[in-house]
């Protein structure tokens, strides 16, 4: 009997790259793996056009396009996660020292509904009680999907030809807040610098007051795949998990990576977040994703709240 045929894409990150190379393989998939990045439109792509079988996906996007009904599902596994903490950039000259200090502030994000957008506003209002009616939030791109902003939140779009990491540096906007290291701040412009100094600590408090690691992206299905397939989705949990436990062993050398304290850093992210910092399943993510849905809920992004079992298909 042939294999079902799969074609899936995602982003190569070392907890992928064993299902790029072929180190780990399904057994009962015909599994097509195709690395698409963010840059090349892999979210649109899938969003837009279900181009794929499976997709790495924003978990916000995804949340948005399952709340319209749109032909999808998901499975309990996370390829991304960040700390907004981390994310947040500042000008230097805006005087900026604190969350509260961005109040009044023009500050930058991809769009309004890019998933670190939604943590990082998230955090703002319930980590640190900024009200996100008090920002002014500058986006650069397009919104994925259609929504109606909360009334008196204040949205603009950057000017054509603009730059918004430009922006940021020559103080058109005062913080940006954004998945990826802005090139200032990547070649130590010294205009730019981070919201918090030790963003490192700030994150290991924030890992300590909520128990987890902050969920980026999900692995989305098209919905009658899924549905006349009934053990891919186990399939596909099964292969992701080897997937990360071979990465998980590769860090017993500790030259693996090419950082020279790759194998220090390891074992302290052990200390902090225990032996699997990157869970899958429901149980271990049931927390941080219902944090994110009431996140995406109170800015406006979907109607109604969502139970989270409802955003997977059983495995």
């Amino acid at each position: 009997m042939a294999k079902l045929k799969i074609h899936m894409a995602i982003e190569q990150y070392d907890r992928t790259l064993p299902l790029v190379t072929g180190w780990v393989k399904p057994e009962n998939i015909d599994l097509k793996v195709e690395v698409i990045s963010f840059a090349q439109g892999r979210h649109q792509r899938m969003l837009g056009d279900y181009e794929f079988d499976a997709c790495e996906l924003s978990l916000s996007s995804y949340l948005m396009a399952r709340a319209r009904k749109a032909p999808l599902t998901a499975i309990p596994v996370f390829p991304r996660r960040l700390f907004s903490q981390s994310q947040m950039f500042v000008n230097v000259s805006a005087g900026i020292k604190s969350p509260q200090d961005l109040i009044g502030k023009r500050v930058g994000l991809i769009s309004y509904q890019t998933t670190l957008s939604v943590l990082a506003k998230g955090d703002l209002a319930h980590e640190y009680g900024i009200p996100l009616k008090e920002i002014t939030w500058v986006t650069s791109t397009d919104e994925p999907v259609g929504f109606d902003p909360p009334e008196g939140i204040r949205i603009e779009k950057i000017p054509a030809g603009k730059d918004i990491d430009v922006m940021l540096a020559e103080g058109e906007i005062q913080a940006l807040m954004v998945p990826r290291t802005p090139e200032p701040f990547a070649r130590k412009d010294p205009r730019v610098a981070r919201l918090f100094p030790d963003a490192k600590r700030e994150e290991k408090a924030y890992f300590r007051r909520n128990g987890f690691y902050p969920i980026m992206h999900v692995v989305a299905l098209k919905e009658q795949v899924a549905r006349e397939n009934p053990g891919l989705a186990g399939d596909l949990l099964d292969l992701f998990e080897r997937a990360k436990q071979f990465c998980y062993r590769s860090y017993a050398d500790p030259n693996w990576s090419h950082l020279a304290w790759g194998r220090h850093l390891f074992e302290e992210e052990r200390a902090v977040f225990g032996e699997d910092p990157w869970p899958s399943g429901l149980a271990a993510n049931q927390a941080n994703l219902e944090r994110f849905i009431q996140y995406s809920h109170h800015q406006g992004l979907i109607a109604n709240t969502i139970p989270v079992k409802d955003l997977f298909v059983a495995a």
